[in-house]
């Protein structure tokens, strides 16, 4: 009786194995679809159980990208969410493909250019597949007003180019109480930029407005766009130990870090690309960076004179953690021609730290001591700078940049610089900045 029954139990489990799905101990799944929107890239991430097999193609007519994931499932839940419409995104919708893998297919309002990445876990979420839907908006050049053959140009804006780190993807620091540093740093920001831009001659441009990545290369590539006087990236960064405290700023160091808390701080804030995802053009930017430590040299005196003059400032609101300004490898302090500085706003670790920077008023504070600091630097340095590009040059049919470089005593080098020409090729109309002489 014991044997048979024994029989029956061996019989039943064996069958349980056997009527069980092999795929189901290694199916992937997607458990959440979020988007983050900046004005010329979309990006959708997908939060994956663990890394999948996945195809990425366009179609036309209308404009949508497929992606196929192997071996993978999604909650229909997901697809219902009314927010999935966000920059290009209209829609997303999917359905099951062969029984076991899944089709989702991204409807957008135009031609995007697409790239697709996997990134491991890290504090905040696990898995994900990110996809990056990439416009064709670009940003704006700062450009003179065109006027008649060599008139006198009217006084040219003095650029300061604010860059609140992280956003989107990268949190940032998160303090005690969920403060988001990426948070924190928008806001101060934004009423940086407002109070810059109340000041005669001053013209104040954000990196990002709103909840979205850009990696830090770009980040300097928007500052040069704009054709900046200045760039001040903001950060609200954690530590290890809760006690630490107090603002602080920071200026370009070739040769590493000056304390070992700025060399953690700068190893941090270097490995953000990594953190958003993008991790592809390593090499590109490894070339990038040696180029601009060649050229830093040009442009470290002033980043220093600018910092002391914004830490004066920030010292008459904020305690600060050090008692001089100093240096650290901040990636986005490398820009080779404009004078750059990192203002740690605070430790948002810190309980009291992270009340303060999540408070609107001390934020404001800030904001306006930065700004104080910025003008003392600019009735030092700036107005000479602004004025250098005094006078305007219309471009006619024959010239080149070599007649017009002889014709006003300046080398051919300057008036490029000045005019952020790459080439040679000039167009009849355009107006040339001509800096002054020796």
């Amino acid at each position: 009786m014991l044997k048979k029954t024994l029989g029956i139990f061996i019989t039943i489990i064996l069958s349980m194995v056997v009527s069980t799905p092999v795929f189901s101990a290694s199916k992937k799944s997607v458990s959440g679809i979020r988007l983050w929107s900046a004005p010329d890239n979309t990006r959708v991430v997908l939060d994956i159980s663990k890394p999948v097999e996945h195809k990425i193609f366009r179609l036309s007519g209308p404009d949508r990208v497929v992606i196929d994931l192997k071996d993978t499932s999604v909650n229909k839940k997901i697809l219902k969410n009314s927010m999935l419409k966000k920059g290009v995104l209209k829609g997303v919708r999917g359905a099951v493909r062969n029984k076991k893998n899944y089709r989702l297919v991204l409807d957008l309002s135009e031609k995007v250019k697409i790239k697709s990445f996997l990134v491991k876990p890290n504090e905040k979420y696990g898995h994900r597949l990110v996809v990056d839907l990439q416009t064709s908006q670009k940003v704006k050049k700062t450009e003179p007003v065109k006027t008649a053959k060599k008139a006198v140009a009217k006084q040219r804006d003095f650029v300061v180019v604010i860059d609140p780190g992280h956003g989107g993807e990268d949190p940032g620091a998160v303090g005690p109480s969920r403060v988001y540093e990426k948070k924190v740093v928008l806001a101060v920001g934004k009423k940086l930029a407002a109070q810059i831009n109340k000041q005669p001659g001053m013209k104040a441009y954000l990196t990002r407005k709103g909840d979205y990545y850009l990696p830090l290369r770009k980040r300097m590539n928007i500052a040069r766009k704009y054709q900046a006087d200045m760039f001040i990236s903001l950060h609200a960064d954690a530590f290890r130990d809760k006690r630490v405290n107090g603002a602080s700023v920071y200026t370009l160091s070739n040769r590493g870090a000056s304390t070992e808390a700025a060399k953690w701080l700068a190893k941090k804030e270097n490995a953000s690309d990594l953190v958003g995802g993008v991790s592809i053009d390593d090499k590109d930017d490894m070339l990038a960076s040696v180029l601009l430590d060649l050229s830093q040299s040009a442009t470290l005196d002033a980043s220093t004179d600018l910092a002391r003059n914004v830490f004066k400032e920030i010292k008459k609101v904020s305690k600060l953690h050090t008692k001089k300004v100093e240096k650290a490898g901040f990636v986005v302090l490398k820009s080779p021609d404009i004078p750059s500085i990192l203002v740690e706003l605070g430790y948002i670790s810190n309980p009291r730290e992270e009340r303060s920077l999540n408070s609107s008023k001390h934020q404001f504070k800030l904001a306006k001591a930065i700004t104080s600091g910025v003008k003392r630097y600019y009735k030092k340095t700036g107005i000479a700078r602004v004025k250098q590009y005094g006078e305007q040059y219309v471009v006619a049919r024959g010239d080149t940049i070599s007649s017009i470089a002889k014709r006003y005593k300046v080398s051919t080098s300057d008036i490029k610089r000045a005019n952020s020409l790459k080439g040679d090729r000039l167009r009849v109309g355009d107006a040339l900045f001509i800096p002054a002489g020796s």
